[in-house]
């Protein structure tokens, strides 16, 4: 995703010692990070020796196999940026256990959203935890359908937002969603709106093509219901598909074709 702030893990580094620094970012999520510590390579002292939080020193104890990095106690506001540095010894890694805690979530409250006839989609949002795209679904063809993004301010406040959607005929379905680590999703309600555009029709030319008679988002789906055609457009070339029996999606309808 786009301008999604993403969590960084890596070592880099440090001075003439030879030491290493864990650099964590994300944001503030109201939840503390907690660190599975080891003995340094030496076998002497643990492996963490300093812990900074958006460059400074915290008070965090890591002389123990395991510890906790208390933000809490730093007074960070929610959403606010964070980057954590785990100081440490040469040839040896602490492990941050939770890391992805950092990471946004889709929190957001839809608290207006409406549709014109023409497609201008438009929706107001509070209590977002973090800048995840918001993603536009239209329903069709028996299934969900993203057709396009806009990006998600991040904030607890309110936020309007508007896209401008492709129509097909008939009643048109929207949500939007937003979609966080571990797949977690969360959408809006769906709304509708009926259309006035004409459903075109198509026609199957010599085994060569199809032929609608206006421009149509498409799918074209094998008898193992593998995609072998998608696009937008009047028609679609099939003199390179095998003979037999396909399904045409298009507009809003799923239909079948012989070749």
């Amino acid at each position: 995703m786009k301008n999604l702030l993403a969590l960084l893990f890596l070592t880099v580094l440090v001075g003439k010692t030879n030491a290493g620094v864990i650099i964590i970012e994300g944001k503030y999520q109201n939840k503390n990070l907690f660190v599975q510590n080891y003995f340094g390579n030496s076998g002497v002292g643990f492996c963490a020796q300093e812990i900074k939080v958006n460059g400074k020193i915290t008070t965090d104890e890591t002389n123990s196999s395991a510890f906790e990095i208390d933000l809490s106690a730093l007074q960070l506001k929610f959403g606010e940026q964070v980057t954590v540095e785990i100081s440490h010894k040469e040839g040896c890694l602490p492990k941050v256990l939770n890391a992805d805690d950092l990471l946004p979530k889709p929190t957001f409250d839809v608290l207006v959203m409406n549709i014109s006839e023409t497609g201008l989609l438009k929706w107001t949002t509070k209590n977002e935890s973090g800048a995840l795209p918001y993603i536009i679904e239209t329903f069709k063809w028996n299934k969900w359908i993203p057709v396009g993004e806009v990006g998600g301010a991040g904030t607890p406040n309110n936020h309007d937002y508007a896209f401008q959607v492709k129509m097909h005929s008939g009643e048109n379905k929207f949500r939007v969603k937003q979609k966080g680590n571990a797949s977690l999703s969360r959408f809006s309600k769906e709304i509708s709106v009926n259309s006035s555009t004409q459903k075109p029709s198509f026609a199957v030319l010599k085994n060569k093509s199809i032929d609608f008679s206006d421009e149509t988002a498409y799918e074209v789906y094998d008898s193992y219901g593998v995609v072998v055609k998608k696009g937008f457009g009047k028609n679609i070339g099939i003199d390179n598909l095998k003979k037999g029996v396909y399904y045409l999606c298009y507009d809003n309808l799923v239909t079948e074709f012989s070749k």
